[in-house]
């Protein structure tokens, strides 16, 4: 599957230019902007950085005909199409898909690592759009990526912060932040580790578990540092009010007996700690000498128990049945007395509610065109919720 793209550009000044002809790239998902800015490049000799989604001929990602804004800094010597947009501004929009957003956060990231005797010689745009732009920043001292994420997503930095003086290299490196939501990180070799298998999740869980031990300790802390607190009473309270605006008659019944179900899982013994929040294989950078877990944005203050779900949630049950074993002994033998394999039964349908919730979070954070990246989820989270309980 690829994408068909219509970029439709503006000046740096944010004024309308035109449109370029259509054309394919290869990969279908719309926040991959790398092929879209090579391209325009190869095929019109157009330097472009592309700003957010203006439409999409399909209800949701991947695929389809797919049409952005993009920003030139000189007007390009191909005819340009007119292209009716609207411009107008919204209170949500990221920094980042302005006009001139994206050359102040890569002047940012250059100035500090040229600060860290890192020169920048070469600057590629690899993603964008509501949850995070991403570019890769290369030199003769090694690579480098700026990330910069919205107001949600804004205590990533902190947690990396966290990672790098209790657990160093479980997490990126974090060489700069600023308030604003730009992060800059250290290269991490190795792929993303999306086709992990049983050895290679259970190697992720044992590793983990050491940095949540360790966070265990320190949770009021990092609740301090900006970390989410959902801790106990805080998580249903959490996710009734993201879910309010949605309709939840589904998932009614459950809702109903979230305080309960809470209740009881912290019965069950286990003490809040530091969780991912989207802990899959496609989360971990390895090279075979090093294992990376990346994407922090996600992360709250809460039971442990959700990432181990979330690791385990796509394999054959008696795969995954293994992995929260191993999970559970470690914990029973850590907090004598608990009962970690109850935790997560009773945690497993709250997981996709949970879900639910940061999905409806997105999108009452995002402006309307970025909707339908994720105007599905919530739904279909409550109904997995629902189907889980």
């Amino acid at each position: 599957m690829s994408r068909t793209v219509t970029l439709v550009l503006v000046d740096a000044d944010g004024r309308p230019l035109g449109a370029l002809p259509p054309y394919d790239v290869p990969e279908p998902w719309w926040q991959q902007v790398g092929s879209i800015v090579d391209e325009a490049r190869r095929r019109y000799g157009v330097g472009v950085a592309v700003l957010r989604l203006l439409t999409g001929d399909r209800p949701a990602p991947p695929g389809g005909h797919v049409t952005y804004l993009g920003q030139v800094t000189e007007p390009p010597a191909v005819p340009l199409a007119p292209a009716p947009v609207d411009l107008a501004p919204h209170p949500l929009r990221a920094p980042y898909a302005e006009p001139g957003g994206p050359a102040r956060s890569i002047a940012w990231a250059t100035g500090e690592l040229c600060r860290l005797g890192r020169p920048v010689t070469a600057v590629a745009q690899q993603r964008t759009w509501n949850l995070s732009a991403i570019w890769r920043l290369d030199g003769p001292a090694g690579s480098a990526w700026l990330k910069q994420v919205p107001p949600f997503f804004r205590h990533e930095a902190a947690v990396l912060r966290w990672l790098g003086t209790a657990a160093p290299t479980t997490g990126p490196t974090l060489l700069a932040a600023d308030d604003t939501g730009r992060m800059l990180l250290d290269h991490v070799p190795g792929e993303d580790r999306y086709d992990a298998g049983e050895a290679e999740r259970a190697a992720v869980a044992a590793a983990h578990h050491a940095v949540q031990l360790r966070a265990a300790g320190e949770a009021a802390a990092l609740v301090a540092a900006g970390v989410p607190d959902l801790r106990g009473p805080a998580l249903a309270g959490w996710i009734r009010d993201r879910l309010a605006p949605h309709d939840q008659t589904v998932a009614a019944d459950l809702l109903a007996g979230l305080d309960d179900r809470l209740d009881q899982v912290r019965d069950c013994g286990l003490p809040d700690t530091l969780v991912h929040g989207d802990l899959h294989p496609g989360n971990v950078r390895g090279d075979g000498t090093r294992r990376t877990v990346i994407d922090w944005g996600d992360s709250f203050v809460g039971h442990p128990a959700f990432d181990i779900l979330r690791l385990t949630e796509t394999l054959d049950p008696p795969v995954a049945g293994r992995l929260r074993d191993a999970w559970a002994a470690r914990w029973r033998a850590d907090v004598p007395g608990s009962d970690p394999q109850r935790a997560v039964e009773l945690l497993r349908p709250v997981a996709e509610l949970r879900l639910a919730a940061v999905y409806a979070m997105f999108l009452a954070g995002i402006e309307p065109s970025e909707h339908p990246y994720h105007r599905d989820d919530v739904p279909a989270c409550l109904a997995r919720a629902a189907a889980a309980a």
